[in-house]
Parts: structure tokens; sequence; C-alpha cells
């Protein structure tokens, strides 16, 4: 009777061992290369990812002056059409680059945030897209995009009806194997916090905003855990990009960080078990942000009334005739007309469906200007001199 407990005991033992093993992971085989492209566009952002078994995705297309150097690396890869374009939000250091793309490269399928947006490289984005009958897609958060059945491609966020840009943000979780990457667009703090509720953890991380403090929070850069983090930012930007804040978080957990103001063009290339990354690690340079101080400044810019105001902390009274403020990422300019800004005195360019004029109100447009945290304003005198700067 004992020996046979003993038996029965031993082969439940056994069976719970077998049991414990079957639900462990299974190794993961090398199969086909898979490479991602971290394009130097300066200020900007384009990602394009080969998949293993040959497929096209590009993620942006940076600023639109870039754009015919992205299709210039498209090209050089060999790369004749593509099969998925995402545009992750309306800003132009984004999207901009995608008019010469669609202008030059056979397009599948068109992924957008939904966001609307008033500029006219917005509009000409959308204009292009019809005229090449190209279908058109707006995901949203939880969605699985078809790419490559080797990959499994998630939509961790997606609002077009964010109140501003950069949190409409396609965010994309890309996975191969044991490797991923988290292409985050430009998505904020707060856009992190909720998706912390997903897993974020990835290998490779493209740090949203540039480097920029908006993102990169340490709790976000916590669940992550990359290994690898590439900082897409323009050498000697004006915004300080990368904050030396993000910096440090990255530095922290151990991250390995890559910029492509630096290195260039940052590839990895991984086969779904190990990767490399083909650039030299970035030296830890961080643009200094310039000073300016002027009589005439911005002092603020209300990004929901769409306001901003412009200061004579001087004590002579300016003639603004021929002065220009301009949005940087929209390419919009207001052209002051012959008025003058008396010392101490404020005055207010306004836009939007709100917009007002008399006394001290200038009327630019009806159309959104400012619906963009990432956009920063410019003011330039009468010889073109840039006297201020506002994020």
């Amino acid at each position: 009777m004992k020996k046979l407990l003993a038996v029965l005991l031993c082969i439940f033992v056994l069976a719970g061992c077998t049991s414990t093993l079957e639900t462990e992971k299974i190794p993961v085989a090398a199969g086909h290369e898979m490479r991602v492209h971290f394009f130097d566009v300066g200020q900007g952002d384009s990602i394009l990812i080969e998949s293993p078994n040959g497929k096209t995705m590009l993620v942006d297309g940076g600023v639109k002056g870039a754009g015919q150097q992205v299709v210039s690396y498209i090209n050089e890869l060999g790369i004749d059409k593509l099969d998925i374009v995402v545009a992750t939000h309306p800003d132009a250091d984004h999207i901009g680059g995608l008019i010469p793309v669609l202008n030059s490269i056979p397009i599948e399928q068109f992924y957008d945030s939904g966001k609307v947006h008033t500029s006219q490289t917005f509009e000409e984005m959308l204009s292009l897209i019809d005229t090449n009958n190209i279908p058109y897609n707006v995901p949203k958060t939880g969605d699985s995009i078809t790419f490559d059945n080797e990959l499994e491609v998630k939509v961790l966020n997606a609002n077009e009806n964010a109140s501003d840009n950069n949190d409409a943000s396609i965010v994309l979780k890309v996975t191969y194997g044991n490797i991923s990457f988290l292409l985050t667009g430009d998505a904020g703090v707060a856009l992190e916090k909720e998706m912390l509720l997903q897993n974020v953890k990835a290998t490779v991380l493209k740090a949203g905003h540039h480097g920029s403090n908006t993102s990169s929070s340490q709790s976000f850069i916590r669940a992550v855990q990359p290994e690898v983090t590439i900082l897409s930012y323009g050498k000697d930007n004006k915004y300080g990009h990368p904050h030396a804040e993000v910096v440090e978080r990255l530095q922290a957990i151990g991250s390995k960080i890559y910029a492509t103001a630096e290195a260039g063009t940052v590839t990895v290339s991984t086969d779904g078990v190990s990767y490399n990354v083909s650039a030299k690690e970035w030296s830890g340079a961080i643009a200094e942000k310039p000073k300016m101080k002027q009589d005439v400044e911005m002092i603020s810019k209300d990004l929901i009334e769409e306001i901003v105001a412009i200061k004579n902390n001087g004590q002579d009274t300016v003639s603004l005739k021929d002065w220009q403020l301009v949005s940087i990422e929209g390419n919009q300019v207001f052209n002051f007309p012959n008025v003058s800004l008396q010392p101490g005195k404020t005055i207010y360019v306004t836009s939007g469906t709100t917009a007002r004029e008399g006394q001290n109100y200038l009327k630019w447009t009806t159309r959104q200007i400012w619906l963009n945290d990432g956009d920063r304003a410019q003011l330039l005198n009468a010889k073109g001199e840039v006297v201020s700067e506002l994020d």
C-alpha cells in the first residue's frame, strides 16, 4: 500500500512538473530580418519599417523641407512602393515631408489620427490622398493594424477628438518575436499616464516629442524599460531638445541613447531574438536654448482662445509696420498693419472662431492657428530678425 501511494505521489509530482513546463513561454526562434530606420529629418520625425516579409510602413515624414530627403532614403533602399503610411498627428514637423512622398511613391493604405487641422500642409496632404485614391483609415485605441503576419502592430492611442494635436498622436507598438518598438509620436505626459493601463514595455523606444520634457515622464520611462531609446531632433534646435531631465531618466534605467542629430539615420535590425543598432551612442550633448531679451516680446500664447500677447517693455514707441508673427510648424504668417505699440502697452493678435479686432486687438484669421502645444511662435521685426520666440 505504501509503495502504491509512493508511486501515485511520484506520478502526481511529475504531472505537476509537466504542467508547469507546458505553461512556460516557448523560446522564439530567429526569423527573417526586420529593419526599422529612424530617418534624420532634422527637427521632426520619420520612421520606416521594413518587415520580415518585405512589407513597408512609413510613420511620419518630418518637415516639408525634409520630404525629398525621405523619398531619397526610401529609393536608396530599393523600395518602389509603401504598403502603409501613418501620419501620427497633423503637426507640420510630422506630416510636412509626407507631401513629397505622396507625390513620388505609390501608397497602398494611409492611416491618420483623424484630428482636423486648418494648416495648408494638412489640407494639401488630404487633397493628395484623395487625388491618388489612397484608402484612408482612422484607427482607434486598441486596434491592430494588419501589416505582416509575423508582426503585431497595436494602436496604444489614437484620438481624433483630442483638444490638442499632440494628444491625438497615433502611438504604435510593433512586436516581432521578443523584440518590440514603441513609437510615441508627440504624446505628452498626460497621455502617457493613460497608456500605462496597457502593456507599454518595449525593447526600443522612440522618445516622445523629440526628447522634450512635455513627454517621457519618469513613470512612463520606468514602465517601458527601453534597452534602446531613439531621440529624433535637429542639431542646435531652438527648443533645447533633448531636455536634461529626460536624458537623466533614460540613463537612470540604463537605456542606451541614440540621436539622429548626431548619428544621422539610425537603423535597428532584428531577427526577433536579438537586435543591432547601426550607430554610435549619443555623446550627451544637449542644445542650449538661446535666451533673448528684447524691448518688444511675446509674453503669452493662449492655445484655447487663440490669442498671442505682445508687450513693449521698453521706453520708446515701436512701429510694428512690416513686422510678422509666424506659426513655425504650420508655416503661417501674420503681417502686422501700420500700428505702433506704446511703452508698457500690450497688443493682442487673435485667431480662431472667436477672433476679434478693435482697440488693442488685431484679427489674424478665423481659422485655428495655435491648437497645438508644440507649435512655436516667432516674432520678426521689419528687417526679418527674430526678436521673440515662444513655445
